[in-house]
């Protein structure tokens, strides 16, 4: 198990998260992202990491990538944060955000999260047009 901080900005909000991934799930993703870069024609993959719901540990992440016209990869993302006592409930901050990146940008992204996985690097950026999607 490793736990990833996952940054998500679209130029103007930003969030943060910590999120648990087993290492088989992320040398997983790594693999089906890379199959999915090459459906290029309406191409989706839904990734998910960590559990939403306050039965769960640590935060999660929902992202849907979907290749759009004209080379564009639109992202929708789903972030939750751990849950925490506030007052007398647990609540979780929570955000989405949307994002649009491009095929050669997520080429980048699946070479630096092979690297995370196998253990050669520390972080992996995803980099929209606009913004900056980091994960470390």
């Amino acid at each position: 198990m490793v736990e990833l901080r996952i940054d998500a900005c679209d130029g103007t909000s930003s969030f943060s998260n910590k999120v648990y991934v087993g290492h088989k799930n992320l040398s997983d993703v790594v693999v089906e992202l890379n199959t999915f870069k090459n459906h290029i024609h309406g191409g989706l993959y839904d990734l998910r990491f960590g559990e939403f719901g306050p039965e769960y540990a640590s935060g999660a992440l929902y992202a849907r990538l979907h290749f759009h016209n004209r080379g564009k990869l639109l992202v929708s993302v789903q972030m939750q944060s751990e849950y925490s006592e506030f007052g007398t409930k647990n609540v979780a901050s929570e955000a989405n955000l949307y994002l649009i990146s491009e095929p050669s940008l997520l080429d980048g992204f699946i070479q630096a999260l092979r690297a995370v996985s196998d253990g050669h690097r520390v972080d992996a950026e995803f980099e929209a047009v606009d913004s900056p999607w980091t994960w470390d």
